[in-house]
């Protein structure tokens, strides 16, 4: 398995399943006190605002990108310095997501790593990126 150390562009980091239930999203929503209905109220987020379910938070998504990355680096001589996300599409509790990453660059003790969440179609619902120190 590739490490941090001896990372290659084209490097792909374990990816990472991922199924929302309402317990998980509601107590994670509870935690930021984010209160959108769209994340508890069945009834509100498919009749008020149209959507097929409930809708997973979008930090969410980008805390299950962290976590790519941080079970990579775990017992390595890395830290993660940098990461950023994008929503770019709903995803709902029951859909089966995939985080994942690959690496895209490596030079001067620095590694780029283009991260994802994919839907079931295979779709990134959210792109993102991460820059990680090797000491």
């Amino acid at each position: 398995m590739n490490t941090p150390a001896t990372a290659q562009v084209g490097d792909l980091l374990p990816a990472r399943d991922h199924k929302c239930d309402n317990i998980q999203l509601f107590f994670y929503n509870a935690v930021l006190w984010n209160a959108h209905r769209i994340h508890f109220d069945l009834p509100y987020a498919r009749e008020v605002e149209g959507y097929p379910g409930l809708v997973i938070a979008g930090p969410l998504m980008g805390d299950w990108l962290a976590q790519v990355v941080d079970q990579w680096i775990e017992g390595t001589r890395a830290s993660l310095v940098q990461i950023e996300y994008s929503n770019r599409q709903a995803a709902y509790v029951g859909e089966v997501l995939t985080a994942g990453g690959e690496v895209t660059a490596v030079a001067d003790g620095l590694i780029q790593v283009a991260l994802f969440v994919k839907n079931e179609a295979g779709d990134v619902i959210t792109p993102g990126s991460a820059t990680i120190r090797v000491e």
